[in-house]
């Protein structure tokens, strides 16, 4: 049964934070703010007879979450609106990504599955899409390394996992949608993105087993879960895509 979305997030802006560092705990008699909106990929590995999925640890010297264990993500730019891409998300995604929220535009879905693969490089130099195509004509800014390798974003080849907005009164909100796509779908890889000084230290291809054991956060250990289940399903265009929110000191899981 469809409800009322919580929160409408707002849509792009010019500063990026990884999705998971809303986990604070609540600030005392904090305001709740709004949700802005995010995207987070997970890549999955499934050619060596087991399924894995790539995590980066945050940096030990950073304020929220240091040293767990993310999926790559971050909030929309505006850019993220002007990247040619070589092919549109399949419409189940976009009709569930359209669904639960207030006045959506009309490339709602096309910004966040951008924003997703964009996160991606910055986060760990990997340059999702195809060259089958050729180079973009135009690079907006934040998409710089996409003309360098001559790639163009796929979106064809992401799947729409989730959705989940942070709890009220953390010091950071963000409406994040979780899309994954296959190891495959890497056409380029830039190296220097992973180390002392950035914001992950390292990256590693996880078991689903190994990923459980690690201190995650609870968005994460849920979307390991949605992941698997959607994965047994093949990913079928009729399944129900979850929203993870929390009303009144309660989470809820909802279908889109």
């Amino acid at each position: 049964m469809d409800r009322a979305a919580p929160d409408r997030a707002d849509t792009g802006g010019p500063d990026s934070a990884a999705p998971e560092t809303a986990e604070a705990p609540p600030a005392a008699g904090a305001r709740s703010l709004r949700p802005r909106d995010a995207a987070t990929l997970i890549l999955v590995d499934r050619r060596r007879g087991g399924l894995r999925v790539l995590m980066g640890r945050r940096n030990p010297g950073l304020a929220f979450m240091p040293g767990r264990f993310v999926f790559p993500g971050g909030r929309t730019e505006p850019g993220d609106r002007r990247m040619p891409v070589a092919n549109a998300l399949p419409d189940y995604a976009e009709a569930a990504l359209a669904r639960q929220v207030s006045r959506p535009p009309q490339d709602l879905g096309r910004m966040l599955a951008l924003a997703a693969i964009r996160e991606t490089f910055e986060e760990t130099g990997l340059v999702v899409g195809t060259t089958a195509y050729g180079p973009p004509e135009t690079v907006p800014q934040g998409w710089e390394a996409f003309g360098r390798h001559g790639v163009l974003p796929d979106l064809e080849a992401l799947h729409l996992v989730a959705r989940a907005i942070t709890p009220p009164k953390r010091v950071r909100r963000f409406d994040t949608r979780f899309f994954t796509a296959e190891r495959g779908a890497v056409a380029a890889e830039e190296p220097g993105r992973i180390g002392p000084d950035a914001e992950l230290v390292e990256l590693e291809w996880l078991r689903l087993d190994a990923a459980r054991k690690l201190d995650l956060p609870f968005i994460t250990r849920t979307m390991l879960d949605e992941l698997e289940a959607q994965i047994a399903a093949g990913f079928a265009p009729y399944r129900q895509i979850p929203f993870h929110y929390e009303r009144h000191g309660k989470r809820e899981r909802v279908a889109l």
